[in-house]
């Protein structure tokens, strides 16, 4: 598995992403549950399309994959996730899109995907990226924790995927970024429990090939 690691939309790499996924099919699974929370759902579209729109521009082929079809449907996860040679998975409260992750199974099958040797791009922003570190305690300073929007979860979920062996710290010092201040809260409380960490400003990406 390849890894984009945008701190914030697409990033300054477009050219590299478009390199990475130049053998297969540009086909992309846009998952964004960390916006389940929302309730603003005019602005959860407009927010979605654009995001929609920035890879479609880049010539790739979009299509939503919701994870919460998958709460009770596990078994068909891998076959229809099969089908993409990208997965985007979106910012939003990391803490949600991780619930989403856990209950249907995302969880254990991009571990399982992240150790073999694919064409598989992991890319994504925000919360999308925070999900991959071991552990995803400090980031209740930016990030609600108390959000359920899922029946089958009411408590939350520290553990983090760790198919990265350091946490990211998404929109650091980042002028036009709300979350910049409670950002560099999570940077100290990194800095004083010993936490091994990146922090990207919001043009900044990570590569992994």
């Amino acid at each position: 598995m390849k890894f984009y690691l945008s701190s914030y939309k697409i990033g300054n790499q477009s050219d590299k992403l478009i390199e990475m996924a130049k053998n297969g099919n540009k086909k992309v699974a846009y998952i964004s549950n960390a916006l389940d929370f929302s309730t603003d759902s005019e602005r959860r579209i407009k927010s979605e399309q654009a995001d929609i729109d920035d890879l479609v521009n880049l010539e790739f082929i979009v299509e939503k994959f919701d994870l919460r079809d998958y709460f009770d449907n596990k078994e068909n996860l891998e076959k229809d996730i099969s089908k993409y040679d990208i997965i985007w998975v979106r910012g939003g409260n990391t803490f949600v899109l991780r619930q989403a992750m856990k209950l249907s199974g995302f969880d254990k099958l991009l571990k399982n995907l992240s150790k073999n040797k694919n064409n598989i791009i992991y890319g994504g922003y925000s919360a999308g990226i925070c999900v991959l570190s071991p552990n995803l305690k400090g980031l209740e300073f930016v990030d609600d924790v108390n959000q359920f929007p899922y029946s089958q979860q009411k408590k939350a979920v520290f553990e983090g995927l760790g198919i990265l062996n350091y946490a990211i710290v998404p929109h650091y010092k980042s002028k036009n970024h709300s979350e910049t201040d409670d950002v560099d809260k999570v940077v100290d409380y990194y800095i004083k429990n010993k936490v091994l960490f990146k922090a990207l400003t919001d043009e900044e990406v990570i590569i992994i090939e």
